[in-house]
């Protein structure tokens, strides 16, 4: 039987010619993993020596090699060469030695969990699949729910001709792998009854950035080929890598429930057709409303399968592909597929591009962004996979969802939109393998999209990808990042989107210095929190008809604006861990909050909004006080439950030292006390008090970071949204230059630290050489001009004498070892 079969428990990672990387992949971990807990369920190899044994008996190499050679001679389609090699091999008998090996290897796992006909999975396993740089995902065909020696012998024949789909050759075709020097070992294992319970994908990497710090876990109910196919839009669920091992600690920095409208599971056993094969024994069915609106794996259950994944990670050495399913009986999870990931481990980290959107018009579908470029063609809506051949090189193509038998089309696709799937889904992992923008789970581009219509399709504006009309004007770029250099001064971020945040993470800066909360809150939340606090006076029905809908499944409607604002600035703070990032609290004007959903019934209507009530005088006051108190519990979980303690709360437009006792006094109420577990508290320099009364302020925070807008405009008396008078708002005024020197010094002797965000210094190199000179801690840029403002900092303190500490040490660590102030602001 040693030939032919041969036990999980027996092979390992050397043993991929004997019986392909899936299998080999399953033994190793079941070999050397066990001891981490890790569950994957038994079972046997059907090698590649018997897959050569089976076309050896039937005499069917010689035959296979002359269709493949007509193929390649252009004499015969590829859809009836590969229609022609299956036939012949799925009419071939499995001779009498190696049936007989299978069904002694089936008989005795049976034994094994105690019952006569034990329901399998039957997978093909390649010898040239799962390979850091040649994936074959789906390629080869899977059965599920397979039982009885007879249709066993039929499935792993089944996987045997799936060697030759038509997609299997040409992808062989494509990457250059000869035809006939690929076997096909056939992976025989117990199932798990996912189907009463759920099953999905994982990644232990970004899957759009190559951000390596987060597991990324897709999962729906019933068996996971739904998730697989794109048959449904999974729960999709982000852990933070480095804090999975800290006691008390739930670093789940994001939760997002799916639709899962479908799942599959097992077919009764009266419903079972003759054929045993993947349609036989399996059934699409609907969820029941409580699933839709349900998360499919509790919190534990999300960080057992993330430690899982990084064990297996760190056992391989490399970013991995990982299938999972929950046993619907036990409650046990289980891992039954583990691959290396294909694309981002193989990215260099240099060079890479940037693309955004400078022409507008609305969209007409929304879904997931796949990758961050940007790509413009006709759209050609294909409902079945036999309409490919209509499909022109450069379309854009429209259909419900794709499986491995679309990828010819998607090869010439410039870009693909579907209606269903998720990041996981099989239109996602080809369309990154193939570097075509998509937007995959728009719902209903099929009906949307007009056949024929000229399009955008957008990536490049976060997590959500658009199709808009027309052809739009965008920009590429390309960014360097490599031979920049260290510099005294501390280059950050000025970030409000999680994810920019991902899609910027090989920035070589050194911490965010202004995360907005605003973006967060109009984006991923979008209800006024006070009309969470207070459902009751929203008076518009269709605003309450808003709230209801989107914060369905929460009972307290308050954690829904809690959960949101925590998960988008755990982000954040994760991307960048351990550099501090300094979360500015919500600075909204009344007729920004207005515009939330429900705001209007509790936002005065002011001349001023600028000069309004805003920032600070609303945190303690009592129109707004229980609002800021869910700011303060987003903040407290960030930092307390998730483990990023370099969180930094900023608060803005802060009039008075006495606004800021009364403010401190509120935050210490809600769990933020300054000083407690490392927790620093800083203020925005904006109005001309701040300056005056620096000392003041500068007993009660930790540092200040200038905002240059507000503090000209203050200065200078001058709206700085005033067209008529543009000429006169300018940060480099000398009165604005002397109050950005004069806080720099008193704050510094105060000991406090001091930074500026915004545009200036970017636009213009004057006004960076004069932050420089003064002595800024740090500078905070949007990512765009973060490149070249390195090499003009770093040129700037040449030119002053200002060298960079041995070990590259920016001012903050530098001017610390000489006790003077030290950076770590906006």
């Amino acid at each position: 039987m040693g030939e032919y079969v041969r036990w999980f428990s027996d092979v390992g990672a050397d043993d991929v010619a004997s019986v392909g990387g899936k299998n080999a992949s399953l033994g190793e971990m079941i070999g050397t993993l066990a001891e981490k807990g890790i569950r994957v369920p038994d079972g046997f190899a059907v090698t590649a020596d018997a897959y050569r044994h089976f076309l050896e008996a039937n005499d069917l190499g010689e035959r296979i090699g002359g269709l493949l050679a007509d193929w390649k001679a252009e004499k015969h389609s590829l859809s009836h060469t590969g229609e022609s090699i299956r036939s012949l091999m799925l009419s071939a008998k499995v001779p009498d030695d190696l049936a007989e090996a299978v069904r002694e290897a089936y008989r005795e796992l049976g034994r094994r969990f105690e019952t006569a006909d034990v329901d399998v999975a039957v997978r093909s396993s390649a010898t040239a699949e799962d390979l850091p740089d040649a994936s074959f995902a789906g390629e080869h065909e899977t059965f599920l729910n397979v039982s009885g020696e007879e249709h066993i012998l039929e499935s792993t024949r089944s996987c045997f001709a799936s060697l030759f789909t038509d997609r299997a050759i040409s992808y062989r075709e494509h990457h250059g792998f000869e035809h006939l020097s690929v076997a096909l070992s056939v992976g025989i294992q117990k199932m798990v009854r996912a189907d009463r319970g759920a099953a999905g994908v994982l990644f232990t990497i970004d899957t759009e950035t190559g951000f390596p710090n987060v597991v990324l876990i897709n999962a729906s109910y019933g068996l996971g080929e739904a998730v697989v196919s794109g048959a449904i839009t999974p729960d999709q669920y982000v852990v933070f890598k480095p804090l999975l091992g800290e006691e008390d600690r739930t670093p789940i920095l994001s939760k997002e429930r799916g639709t899962k409208e479908l799942k599959i599971v097992y077919r009764s056993p009266d419903e079972v057709t003759s054929s045993r094969g993947a349609d036989g024994m399996t059934q699409t069915v609907e969820t029941t409303l409580d699933e839709r609106y349900s998360f499919v794996l509790e919190d534990e259950e999300i960080l057992q399968l993330s430690r899982w994944a990084v064990d297996i990670e760190d056992h391989y050495g490399h970013p991995m592909d990982i299938e999972w399913a929950k046993d619907g009986e036990t409650g046990d999870l289980f891992f039954v597929q583990a691959r290396p990931e294909t694309i981002h481990s193989r990215n260099g980290s240099g060079v890479f591009k940037t693309y955004s959107l400078t022409g507008k018009a609305e969209p007409i579908v929304s879904g997931l962004a796949i990758g961050s470029a940007i790509a413009t063609g006709r759209v050609y809506r294909i409902e079945r996979v036999e309409e490919i051949d209509r499909f022109p090189e450069g379309g854009i193509l429209v259909t419900r969802m794709t499986n491995p038998d679309w990828v010819p089309a998607m090869r010439r696709a410039a870009g693909i939109v579907t209606d269903q799937g998720g990041r996981t889904s099989h239109a996602a992992i080809v369309s990154r393998e193939l570097g075509i923008a998509a937007v995959i789970g728009t719902g209903d581009a099929t009906r949307e999209l007009e056949d024929r219509q000229e399009v955008t399709l957008s990536c490049a504006e976060g997590d959500v990808g658009y199709v808009y009309p027309g052809t739009l004007e965008y920009e590429e770029k390309e960014i360097d990042l490599s031979g920049l250099p260290e510099t005294r001064t501390r280059i950050m971020l000025n970030m409000g989107s999680p994810a920019d945040a991902m899609h910027w993470w090989r920035l070589p800066t050194r911490g965010v210095g202004l995360a907005r909360m605003e973006y967060v809150i109009n984006n991923a939340i979008k209800i006024h929190p006070m009309a969470l606090v207070d459902p009751d006076r929203v008076t518009d029905a269709g605003a309450r008809a808003q709230i209801n809908e989107l914060t369905t499944g929460y009972r307290d409607k308050t954690d829904y604006f809690v959960d949101h604002l925590a998960w988008g600035l755990g982000t954040i703070a994760a991307v960048h861990y351990p550099e501090p990032v300094i979360v500015r609290m919500s600075d909204f004007k009344t007729n920004e909050y207005a515009d939330l959903i429900g705001g209007r019934d509790f936002e005065p209507e002011e001349a001023n909004p600028m000069l309004g009530w805003r920032g600070a005088s609303r945190y303690y006051s009592d129109e707004y006080r229980e609002g800021f108190a869910l700011e303060c519990r987003a903040i407290h979980k960030v930092r307390e439950e998730m483990g990023l303690e370099n969180v930094i709360v900023m608060i803005p437009f802060c009039r008075t030292p006495d606004e800021a006792d009364r403010v401190l006094e509120v935050m210490a109420e809600n769990g933020l006390e300054r000083g407690k577990n490392g927790l620093e508290v800083y203020v925005m320099a904006e109005i001309p008090s701040n300056i005056v009364l620096a000392e003041e302020f500068a007993e009660r925070f930790d540092g200040f970071s200038i905002g240059s807008n507000d503090l000209t405009q203050l200065t200078l008396g001058v709206d700085r949204d005033a067209a008529r008078l543009a000429y006169l708002f300018d940060e480099r005024n000398d009165a604005v230059k002397r109050s950005i020197r004069a806080l720099i010094e008193r704050a510094g002797k105060a000991g406090a630290k001091v930074g500026i965000c915004g545009q200036a210094p970017s636009d213009h190199a004057d006004f960076a050489a004069f932050l420089v000179e003064a002595g800024i801690d740090s500078i905070s840029l949007t990512p765009d001009s973060v490149v070249e403002t390195l090499h003009r900092v770093a040129r700037m303190e040449r030119d002053l004498g200002m060298g960079v500490g041995e070990d590259g040490a920016g001012a903050g660590e530098a001017r610390q070892e000489s006790g003077e102030a030290v950076t770590a602001t906006a």
